[in-house]
């Protein structure tokens, strides 16, 4: 069926009863609504399922996947962690000689790197660059995952309960308000990659723009990457938005066992080597950094170890149904907060945190 996104078309599926035996484009954020519809398989029914995920998948990871019935109906597959990628002439030319890991060294460093050139009184340099339109899926890239770093890889729900009425989430909106009070995040549109063009010292970004960067950039163009930024008094392992992917198995399948087993082929080290080959995108295993078959890839790739690194600090999205509804309250009051500096941190998290639980009493009342 036509539609705007993989999740409606799937879901229209199920209800049709025409969904394939299995997909490998499954977003976590849409497993509520295809549980509640009874279109997927439980995985852990399979004797060997748990004992197979466990020894590819970081338990602490792992337990983000399961549903809230108890059960399993995602095989984890890949992740983009995102991550902060940087253009090292910029930095040198400004004088900067650290790799910012707090909030006041980030800003420290806009402050620096962001500048007029020409002296025509028009910035011509910014520290970066987001899309500040109010679309929900524009915040799992500023607030999201700035939040799961804040507040040391958590989400937005514990269980069913909204808990992203925090002091992490204070902490991202006034860190926002502040780069967007000093100018450092450029508010234009640009025609071309900013980045590449060296109007970006820095853009948050996932694995693909690796690809994107060694494809276009100009003679001379240096870049590196670092994790993103946290509040002053942080202390931890740094945990980002993971962008997962995952793979399900239908309930309109003939053969659950044999697609259960093509499943399991899909997870193999030697298909997430091709996995790395020709997408770039980054399998979720214990062992990708240590596992000498991937050891040439990363050697041809230096760049992206890094993302490697962190995707066993990755966190994806909460299942539930209501999540785009709850992230449109967010960017609302971020715009606000943020973007145009209307609104108190304190108080525009309160005030998505409300709207977000009018939203999931008013659906569920329906």
């Amino acid at each position: 069926p036509a539609s705007q996104s993989s999740e409606e078309v799937l879901l229209a599926a199920i209800a049709a009863g025409t969904t394939p035996d299995i997909c490998s484009n499954i977003w976590p954020g849409a497993m509520d609504d295809f549980i509640a519809t009874g279109g997927l398989v439980r995985l852990d029914k399979f004797p060997d399922y748990m004992e197979y995920i466990s020894a590819r998948v970081p338990a602490d990871l792992l337990e983000t996947f399961r549903a809230p019935d108890g059960h399993f109906y995602q095989i984890p597959w890949k992740t983009n962690p995102i991550m902060i990628v940087y253009n090292k002439n910029i930095f040198r030319d400004a004088g900067v000689d650290i790799i910012p890991r707090t909030y006041s060294e980030y800003i420290e460093v806009g402050r620096k790197v962001t500048r007029d050139l020409d002296g025509d009184g028009n910035l011509d340099v910014w520290l970066s660059h987001r899309d500040t339109k109010p679309i929900w899926w524009q915040r799992f890239f500023d607030y999201y995952t700035f939040y799961i770093a804040a507040s040391g890889g958590k989400t937005l729900f514990d269980g069913s309960e909204i808990i992203f009425n925090n002091d992490a989430s204070v902490k991202v909106f006034d860190f926002f308000q502040q780069i967007y009070k000093e100018n450092l995040f450029a508010k234009t549109t640009f025609v071309g990659d900013a980045f590449i063009l060296g109007k970006l010292a820095t853009q948050i970004a996932g694995p693909w723009h690796v690809s994107h960067v060694e494809k276009f950039r100009p003679p001379g163009f240096e870049y590196g990457i670092f994790p993103v930024p946290v509040p002053d008094d942080y202390e931890g392992p740094v945990y980002t938005f993971g962008d997962f992917k995952n793979i399900s198995i239908f309930g309109t399948t003939k053969y659950p066992e044999a697609t259960y087993e093509f499943a399991k082929y899909l997870i193999t080290a030697e298909a997430d080597l091709k996995l790395l080959e020709y997408t770039l995108q980054i399998p979720i295993r214990k062992d990708l950094t240590t596992n000498p078959l991937f050891e040439e890839f990363f050697t041809e790739n230096p760049n992206l170890i890094y993302f490697a690194e962190q995707a066993q600090y990755t966190r994806g999205m909460d299942g539930v149904s209501d999540l785009k509804e709850i992230f449109d309250a967010i960017s609302q009051e971020y715009e606000a907060c943020a973007i145009f500096n209307r609104r108190d941190p304190a108080v525009a998290v309160e005030n998505a945190a409300k709207r977000a639980k009018v939203i999931m009493e008013w659906n569920r009342s329906r």
